[in-house]
């Protein structure tokens, strides 16, 4: 289990991260979201001891990273794929993170075939590698100590489609097998296939967290009848809000289930009956990062 709590990062007079507390549990995969610049690096940093918080604290495992005696044998981190020697051969790195874990070398092997590294490649020096091919690399050594937790920074960033249904693969059996995964993404898409947990943040506070199911359920049911008015009188009746939408079907905070028996109870034929989320966990994340887009801001 991962356990941020109060997590706080100034720079001068700029707060990063601002009272920002979650909790991420084995067997879930925890999706971590939020705007270019919302403090999403900051706050893994801290988690694994790069940065130091001006206050509040991570634990992994009831621990501190920095308390932990081994850590690559209970955490894998991923940060920065480009952050990797250039002039030595992904082969050599992966050797460095075996040895200095006290692994055996066959796990060399192992960690190669598991991403997809051919021989070749592996034999290659670092700088010569896609971007995609050194986040194959780095998901390879965050997982050499085979450790129960991952905490990963954009893992899929530059990975084909291919490559990305491989990841998604990957930490969805991770967590399955009961290990725990922090995973922070642009690709909201793949964010919502694969997290059973969201926490968003914005301008370095958490505006949302929760099951991914319960957050976008909560945002409400989109209705259509071919008979609107006498819908709309109906669910008003049972002490439901209802609002019309944009493109004139009728919104409710209500659950789909109890807005079909309202219809129902009241022989109203529906035409649309459907999650008010239409695009999903993008809509929510704009929703509520709206007024903290900073397109291109460093993280």
């Amino acid at each position: 289990m991962i356990i941020v709590e109060r997590l706080t990062k100034k720079y001068g007079g700029f707060t990063a991260v601002d009272d920002v507390s979650f909790v991420a549990r084995p067997g879930r995969v925890t999706g971590f979201l939020g705007p270019n610049g919302a403090g999403k690096s900051t706050t893994m940093r801290m988690m694994v001891a790069l940065t130091a918080p001006t206050s509040g604290s991570a634990t992994v495992l009831g621990r501190r990273f920095a308390d932990l005696p081994n850590p690559g044998l209970e955490v894998g981190v991923l940060l920065d794929a480009s952050a990797q020697h250039a002039g030595r051969t992904g082969r050599e790195i992966l050797a460095i993170a075996q040895q200095t874990l006290g692994l055996p070398v066959a796990r060399l092997r192992e960690m190669t075939d598991l991403v997809s590294l051919t021989d070749a490649e592996a034999d290659r020096r670092v700088g010569n590698y896609s971007l995609g091919m050194r986040q194959r690399l780095g998901i390879a050594t965050a997982l050499i100590g085979d450790p129960e937790v991952l905490i990963l920074d954009e893992p899929a960033n530059g990975l084909d489609p291919a490559g990305i249904r491989w990841m998604r693969d990957l930490l969805r059996g991770h967590a399955d097998r009961g290990g725990t995964v922090l995973l922070s993404s642009h690709l909201l898409n793949e964010i919502e296939v694969i997290a059973d947990d969201i926490v968003m943040i914005g301008n370095g506070r958490i505006v949302s967290q929760g099951a991914k199911t319960d957050l976008l359920h909560a945002a409400g049911t989109v209705v259509r009848a071919e008979d609107l008015n006498a819908l709309d009188r109906a669910l008003a009746a049972w002490g439901l809000e209802v609002r019309p939408s944009e493109d004139g079907a009728l919104h409710t905070d209500a659950d789909a289930v109890l807005v079909g028996k309202v219809a129902l109870n009241a022989g109203i034929a529906l035409t649309e009956l459907r999650a008010a989320h239409g695009a999903g966990l993008e809509e929510m994340f704009l929703e509520l990062t709206a007024g903290t887009q900073r397109e291109g801001a460093a993280a």
